[in-house]
């Protein structure tokens, strides 16, 4: 599945949080997001997964203009994790990842609440499959603690484990390593290129380059809501000015 921005605009009153912005998310790639604070990177996440609306110019996805509707957006096979953690902090570890698949399990009302054969059958399929993703991220499968007793880092791989349980195609990643020390942020790294290997796009947001440019295949450097440059992470990283922009130069 492909992902596309095509001149994305979005302001906000008088700000103009983005302009112009233009990218491809590759089949299986994965694809890495820097800029200073500021740059307009989680603005255009919202518009990439329904969140926000663009002021102009469309998101498209496999072929299909993408409405500003994030449950479509999850529908189409995009997921995503916040820069901010965003769990239900006292419900369980398992249930924290069953809401994210609540966007594949196709029941009619009259079955839901007539507990059917087919209701009972669906539930234990979901139930499965997020004991499967906790298990790949590495938290204990049977998830029955709170959500707000895990670690910070994972409470990290939960976010990630709900968002794998809707089956994305591009899963999403908004600055995943933040608050990590270097274990923790190699953990991550190992993590997203099992996803990868899943087949599964991914795009980060991260303020931590090396981490960046020895993990993508590909890097867009935004400034100002513009893009700046893109390209591999070896040419990123030498021009000089992407070096400009993170040394605070005009």
């Amino acid at each position: 599945m492909t992902l596309v921005a095509e001149r994305l605009f979005m302001s906000f009153g008088g700000l103009l949080a983005l302009d112009g912005v233009s990218l491809t998310v590759p089949d299986g790639g994965v694809v890495g997001l820097i800029g200073p604070n500021g740059a307009g990177k989680t603005t255009l996440f919202n518009c990439l997964t329904g969140l926000y609306a663009p002021t102009s110019g469309q998101v498209v996805l496999n072929g299909r203009p993408l409405v500003a509707d994030a449950a479509e957006a999850a529908r189409g096979g995009i997921a995503r994790t916040f820069q901010n953690i965003r769990l239900f902090s006292e419900m369980s570890i398992l249930d924290n990842v069953l809401v994210g698949r609540h966007t594949r399990i196709r029941q009619s009302l009259l079955n839901a609440l007539l507990h059917g054969p087919g209701f009972r059958r669906s539930e234990r399929e979901a139930v499965e499959r997020a004991r499967a993703e906790l298990a790949f991220v590495g938290l204990d499968p049977a998830g029955r603690a709170p959500a707000r007793s895990l670690a910070y880092g994972d409470q990290r791989r939960l976010e990630i484990a709900r968002a794998l349980a809707g089956d994305p195609s591009v899963l999403m990643l908004d600055e995943p390593t933040a608050g990590m020390n270097a274990t923790e942020t190699a953990a991550v790294s190992r993590l997203i290129d099992a996803i990868r290997r899943r087949g599964i796009s991914v795009v980060v947001i991260e303020h931590d380059t090396r981490f960046i440019f020895s993990l993508c295949d590909h890097v867009h450097v935004l400034v100002r809501g513009r893009l700046l440059t893109s390209g591999p992470p070896e040419t990123v990283r030498a021009d000089p000015r992407v070096i400009d922009a993170y040394l605070g130069a005009a």
